[in-house]
């Protein structure tokens, strides 16, 4: 081989090694570039929880307090004056109307009724002899009327004996339970004293009263449905009805007064119970609920996210009655939707998501 078929040879050869460098140099540049691009496709995806729409039942409510009380009781004080003589109940037990609760003495009360007795027995006689000679114009007029008019004083006077020693029974004026005692077997009582010898509570029919502001006025009406809930009782649950609205609205607080009836027919409620009252204004029925935590709201409107082939997708919706953490959605959902409830609060509208509650 000659000098220059040599030298052409070797040229040759440098530009086939030249030309497989660059194809390999080119190759690593396709896979380089093939990796890049499945990284842009991979999708971050923000982890939510979600719940269904619940249809059922949702009430508009007015939340309160009020204190139990009995509609029917009786402070029991002594009508008659004396030393205690005997007492035949203690607290907690329950009496019928009429039934003797204590005894007074009655010593100086009988002793009393048999001298007024004895007064009306004399007179009377006296009265028998001159109706006999009256007729005969034997007796004057004036005479005659005296005697008639202290016969009827002496008359008055038994009766008014009898009642005193009557008085020196204390009976139970109602039917209900001792709920309070101070009477004590040897005290003295006064006639018709401030302090209360008994307190009587019938509970088969208690009341609540609570106050509500001027504003709920037409929303109330007698025979209303009220829920209690009693928490020294487990948190029990209780229907009252509204039996009184007064008329008058209290000027300095803006309130008016409204008495809830509670039956209690086991009587397993008490006088004096703390209770927390829902006065039920309305019922929406089949509403389409969301928990509370579900809704968005900025700028005085409200919408919530609901989930659709894992894309996060916006809906303004429109809402009703709200009770407890339940609120009614009047329009924007149909009803079969997958609302988020955590997680959404930094989301924007076709964000992909991923359901991670069960």
């Amino acid at each position: 081989m000659d000098v220059l078929s040599a030298r052409a040879f070797r040229l040759s050869l440098a530009a086939v090694a030249c030309a497989s460098t660059l194809a390999l140099s080119g190759c690593g540049n396709v896979e380089a570039t093939d990796s890049a691009a499945t990284q842009e496709t991979q999708v971050i995806k923000i982890p939510v929880e979600t719940a269904s729409v619940m249809i059922g039942d949702i009430d508009s409510t007015y939340n309160t307090t009020a204190i139990l009380e009995a509609t029917d009781e009786a402070f029991v004080v002594a009508r008659a004056s004396g030393i205690i003589e005997e007492i035949l109940v203690e607290e907690g037990d329950y009496v019928e109307k009429g039934q003797v609760l204590a005894r007074l003495d009655k010593k100086r009360y009988e002793l009393a009724l048999s001298k007024a007795r004895a007064d009306l027995k004399g007179i009377k006689q006296e009265l028998d002899k001159v109706n006999k000679v009256y007729s005969q114009n034997l007796v004057s007029d004036d005479t005659y009327e005296k005697l008639n008019a202290q016969f009827e004083s002496a008359q008055a006077s038994v009766q008014l004996a009898e009642l005193d020693l009557a008085e020196t029974t204390i009976t139970a004026p109602i039917s209900g339970y001792i709920a309070e005692k101070n009477a004590k077997v040897g005290n003295l009582t006064e006639s018709f004293q401030r302090e209360r010898m008994f307190h009587i509570v019938q509970q088969k029919m208690l009341q609540g009263i609570v106050y509500l502001p001027e504003s709920e006025l037409t929303n109330i009406k007698v025979d209303q449905q009220a829920t209690l809930h009693i928490p020294a009782l487990s948190d029990s649950q209780v229907t009252a009805f509204v039996e009184r609205i007064s008329p008058v609205i209290d000027a300095q607080t803006g309130t008016f007064k409204v008495t809830l009836t509670v039956p209690n027919k086991d009587e397993t409620l008490k006088a004096g119970m703390f209770s927390e009252v829902a006065l039920n204004y309305a019922t929406h029925s089949q509403a389409h609920l969301l928990p509370r935590q579900a809704l968005l709201t900025i700028d005085n409107k409200t919408s919530v996210f609901v989930v659709k082939d894992g894309i996060a997708r916006q809906v303004d919706v429109t809402l009703g009655f709200e009770q407890g953490n339940k609120i009614e959605v009047t329009q924007g959902l149909s009803g079969s939707e997958q609302v988020i409830t955590v997680g959404h609060q930094n989301l924007k509208d076709e964000t992909p998501v991923n359901i991670v509650n069960s």
